[in-house]
């Protein structure tokens, strides 16, 4: 029988007070916040924080505090990811981002999903991986939501709540947000 994590991680209902899953959060939420209270030159022990709370990319991310996940290790980032201030990532499905992206001020990542039926909602939850590519700019306060796949190259404008896909190479804005334009030279 899978365990809850197991369930968790590929997209199954699973019970989200389950212990290990609470034990995986709270350590989560402790490094996050140790990570929050360092000083810009506290180098070293940022770095130290973000290769344990990472599940890739900790030693090569550029991280701008306070940062928010839920699981930490379910976050894959390729190289020299930026995260701007505030940004939140609901990991509880994998979320792998590509090398050499961006993230603006404030924005949010959630593969997080409930259930319609209220009564199940109370005792379970599921989630979707989200997939961003390399190069890509993702626009202050945008909204990432489960399941998405933001093809590399592209530029999510600010404010932008993505719901669907989006190709590779373009500029795509909006609530929801849909493709504005091909990126060109």
């Amino acid at each position: 029988m899978p365990s809850e994590r197991e369930k968790m991680l590929a997209g199954a209902m699973y019970d989200p007070f389950d212990v290990e899953l609470v034990q995986a959060r709270d350590r989560a939420r402790d490094l996050c916040q140790t990570l929050n209270a360092t000083r810009e030159a506290d180098v070293e022990e940022r770095r130290r924080i973000l290769r344990e709370l990472f599940g890739a990319g900790g030693e090569s991310v550029w991280m701008q505090p306070p940062f928010y996940c839920d699981y930490g290790s379910n976050i894959l980032l390729g190289e020299r990811v930026f995260f701007n201030f505030n940004c939140v990532v609901l990991d509880v499905a994998h979320v792998r981002i590509g090398d050499f992206t961006l993230f603006g001020p404030s924005v949010q990542i959630y593969t997080a999903m409930h259930p319609m039926n209220a009564a199940e909602r109370r005792k379970h939850e599921y989630a979707r991986p989200i997939e961003i590519g390399s190069d890509v700019w993702v626009g202050g306060a945008a909204v990432i939501c489960p399941g998405v796949k933001i093809g590399s190259r592209s530029v999510i404008g600010a404010g932008s709540v993505v719901t669907r896909d989006v190709p590779e190479g373009v500029f795509a804005a909006g609530n929801p947000c849909r493709v504005i334009r091909e990126i060109t030279e």
